[in-house]
């Protein structure tokens, strides 16, 4: 049946930064008996990232927003409980406010040994986190038609989740700096539009053919059909050390998803508009967040963030009573009332200086922050 509906189930992977308690810097190389125990716990779920001062958590295949917030919860307390025996802890912030890429090392694994190889500094630079979320859509195609046209709403997203306006120490004046340094990669950004499965399957195959690729888990794009599973994977956000916040942003994808897909039984269809377009929205979100709106490419004009995320609440109503998660969607107002992740940090290093502190304390203030916001996990 043409309209039969997809599974929509959802997962979700983060990547978190290792921080040593006795000195808010991150942990080099954290200690082999600690991530042992994390394994032994977690079992695959949790899983080394591309540098040695970065973990990896990822939740089951979960059938409900509430599944994740379960399971996310369960593998935050965790690595929180088992890295505070070894003097550390998890930050889920997609930068660290002062560590420096040049002190870090990256993990001894041959695919990681291979981007550091092809990559060189770019790679060597990649002290970055994010935030990944997996929807279940089993048809190749259906997956292509929505890859084609969820990149209008990427934006949106990333300024719900911002989470990195520091970097090496520095203030960078950007909500989200990770995008800078993650944009030195290729085969990163919006994504390519494609007719079908097949023809993104032969674009990929010309590139793995010249030796270039080893497989399509070597695009980094802001969304792209998983080499692994039969999903469709959002990249484009930062880490959100809360919780909720976290869980809201998944969930307003997941509705998305579920939204073309509903239009395309309509014989409807969002619209597809020029790459370029979604790049500018995608940089105001990356340099101001939510302060400064995004434009709204049909009426030619920059609207307030808090508008723009009212019409996709109801654009996705009827999706999100579906789904069972209106709760977890509206909860993104909250965001927008409080401000995000990259907002308190900002606010955290200027009251400390405000308070006396020299910029070096204020920063480990900020730190001080992002550990006790990632361990505030309340079921």
């Amino acid at each position: 049946m043409p309209f039969t509906e997809p599974s929509f189930t959802i997962g979700v992977e983060e990547e978190y930064l290792l921080v040593d308690l006795e000195t808010r810097d991150l942990v080099a190389d954290p200690p082999q008996a600690m991530l042992d125990e994390c394994a032994a716990e977690l079992g695959s779920q949790v899983t080394p990232e591309f540098m040695r001062a970065q973990i990896e958590v990822g939740t089951r295949v979960c059938k409900s927003i509430a599944e994740v917030r379960a399971d996310l919860a369960g593998l935050r307390r965790t690595l929180v409980e088992i890295t505070a025996r070894y003097g550390c802890a998890p930050i889920g912030a997609s930068t660290h406010p002062f560590a420096l890429w040049q002190s870090q090392k990256h993990t001894d694994k041959d695919r990681y040994n291979t981007l550091a190889e092809d990559m060189q500094v770019v790679a060597r630079r990649l002290l970055t986190c994010g935030m990944h979320v997996h929807i279940g859509i089993d048809d190749d195609d259906l997956r292509i038609e929505l890859l084609n046209q969820l990149p209008y709403f990427l934006p949106h997203l990333l300024s719900l989740s911002t989470s990195s306006p520091f970097w090496g120490g520095e203030d960078t004046g950007l909500k989200s700096y990770r995008l800078s340094v993650f944009d030195e990669l290729p085969r990163t950004g919006p994504p390519e539009s494609f007719s079908s499965f097949a023809e993104y399957q032969r674009t990929v195959a010309v590139l793995v053919q010249a030796g270039v690729l080893e497989d399509a888990t070597k695009l980094w794009w802001d969304v792209r059909p998983s080499a692994r599973f039969p999903t469709l994977e959002m990249r484009i956000t930062d880490m959100c050390p809360v919780l909720d916040d976290a869980v809201s942003i998944a969930a307003i994808f997941q509705c998305l998803c579920r939204m073309i897909w509903r239009l395309r039984t309509e014989n409807k269809r969002w619209r597809a508009y020029p790459r370029m377009l979604i790049a500018e929205n995608r940089w105001r979100a990356q340099r101001y967040g939510l302060d400064e709106g995004l434009v709204d490419f049909g009426k030619g004009a920059i609207i307030p963030y808090r508008d723009l995320l009212e019409e996709i609440i109801g654009m996705v109503g009827e999706d999100a009573d579906c789904l069972g998660c209106r709760a977890e969607i509206e909860a993104a107002r909250r965001i927008v009332s409080r401000g995000t992740s990259a907002h308190r940090q900002i606010a955290a290093y200027r009251e400390a200086l405000a308070g006396g502190a020299a910029p070096a304390a204020a920063l480990r203030a900020v730190v001080d922050e992002l550990i006790a916001e990632t361990a505030d996990i309340q079921i």
